[in-house]
């Protein structure tokens, strides 16, 4: 089987146009046009999580009408983007699914890139598995894969709400960039998660190599003030299950789903839907990164479910993180590791969650020391019981002893549900195409 060459263009999506209110140019789609709840004009609600700290997010809902764009491609929706606002809010509507590879991957490709080429000269028997590898075939795929990340990542600029129209709105193989910018609102958006068109073989990668992706679906770097809700990150139509195998090992073309990261501060994630992913939620990517990271990385997590996934849900560094109300899912027969990582000075204080598990999984996988760390779980459910995380995980994995109390109590909150209520509750409401 070969990895991932083509993504099958979306029907209609050539004839929609973009439509900036006001300019004289198409008028924007009949499903897009403000209604008596307009979602693109909602802002956080007061004391939602941590996004509500001081101003806190409004995003661009008080864009002016020449600040409003409709878009239905990709290329219409980075224009929108980029479109100079002078520093004034904007709302991009989204309509239908947005495709980022519409051309598949050869359209990524550098001259004289050679796959083939490439698995027969980095073969583990004839590279050896010491050395990284290097050589013409691998500049080529690292130049492929620059083209790759220039066309799908997406600049997000502050004051911004993006905001699916309907019940199918979304993106395909794009990466959402929200870096180093201040208030922003993402909401009712599927996002199938990207494929990396070029993994890099690393043969030096534990005790057989492996095949190592980019691109996350979403990643907020160094932002503060950012508001993600009521979305579905997927793998959709690419699950692990379905990549092949190259030297013994999973030819690896996906990223995490949601990454958290370098200075980001102010987040709430709320009513999403993280569904089918090996390692979906990073919250901080690094233990040495103190000088960004310290007093920083404060994030609410709440009403979210998470459904399939295999790790990080989140994994936490650094910040003070509030997990309270999200529902979690293991499906039987599924790869799974842990839900909560607990990571370099973290300070997670996880409460009042919901967690189905299958028969053979113990709770006491729930949690899992990668630092020494204090972390609170109170008032959490397994399969419909009162479970205490931390004593059950302690007492069947000693080896990874966990501190018990995170030294905070969160103050930023809205509805907090019975956990007992979520399973319903959250599957019912949480996700892209639930908001009314």
């Amino acid at each position: 089987m070969r990895p991932y060459r083509s993504a099958p263009a979306l029907a209609g999506c050539a004839a929609l146009v973009l439509a900036l209110t006001g300019t004289g140019t198409a008028p924007a789609a009949a499903a897009a046009a403000p209604g008596p709840r307009d979602l693109a004009r909602q802002t956080l609600p007061a004391r939602d999580g941590w996004a509500a700290e001081g101003p806190g997010t409004t995003g661009g809902a008080a864009a002016a009408p020449e600040h409003v764009y409709t878009v239905t491609t990709w290329a219409r929706f980075k224009a929108a983007l980029a479109a100079d606002t002078g520093g004034a809010p904007r709302i991009i509507r989204v309509v239908g699914t947005l495709n980022a590879t519409e051309g598949g991957c050869a359209s990524f490709e550098a001259d004289g890139y050679d796959f083939d080429r490439y698995l027969a000269d980095y073969d583990p028997a004839v590279w050896g598995r010491d050395t990284p590898v290097s050589g013409p075939q691998e500049e080529l795929r690292a130049a492929s894969a620059k083209k790759q990340a220039a066309s799908i990542k997406a600049a997000v600029p502050a004051r911004t709400t993006i905001v699916g129209v309907g019940d199918d709105a979304g993106i395909t193989g794009g990466s959402l960039q929200i870096q180093h910018v201040d208030n922003v609102i993402v909401r009712n958006l599927t996002l199938e998660s990207p494929l990396d068109c070029f993994p890099q073989w690393d043969p030096t990668d534990g005790a057989t190599g492996a095949w190592n992706s980019e691109y996350d679906a979403m990643v907020v770097y160094g932002s503060t003030h950012v508001w993600i809700d009521h979305n579905t990150f997927t793998d959709g139509r690419y699950p692990d299950s379905s990549l092949p195998h190259y030297y013994g090992e999973v030819y690896q073309q996906h990223d995490g789903e949601l990454d958290i990261v370098r200075g980001a501060n102010h987040i709430t994630a709320s009513w999403n839907v993280f569904a089918d992913h090996d390692k979906t939620l990073m919250i901080g990517n690094s233990d040495s990164a103190a000088a960004t990271d310290a007093g920083k990385l404060k994030v609410t997590l709440h009403h979210n479910l998470f459904s399939g996934v295999i790790e990080r849900a989140p994994r936490v560094r650094f910040g003070q993180v509030d997990a309270y109300n999200n529902h979690h899912v293991v499906k039987k027969g599924q790869p799974y590791a842990y839900t909560f990582g607990i990571g370099q000075e973290s300070r997670l204080y996880a409460e009042k969650n919901s967690f189905s598990l299958p028969a053979g999984v113990s709770a006491a996988r729930i949690l899992k020391k990668w630092k020494d760390a204090p972390v609170t779980a109170l008032g959490n459910y397994v399969n419909g019981r009162p479970v205490d995380l931390i004593a059950v995980h302690n007492a069947e994995i000693p080896a990874e002893t966990l501190r018990s109390g995170a030294g905070w109590t969160p103050a930023l909150r809205t509805r907090v549900d019975d956990p007992r209520a979520l399973p319903g509750l959250v599957t019912a409401r949480a996700g892209a195409g639930r908001l009314r």
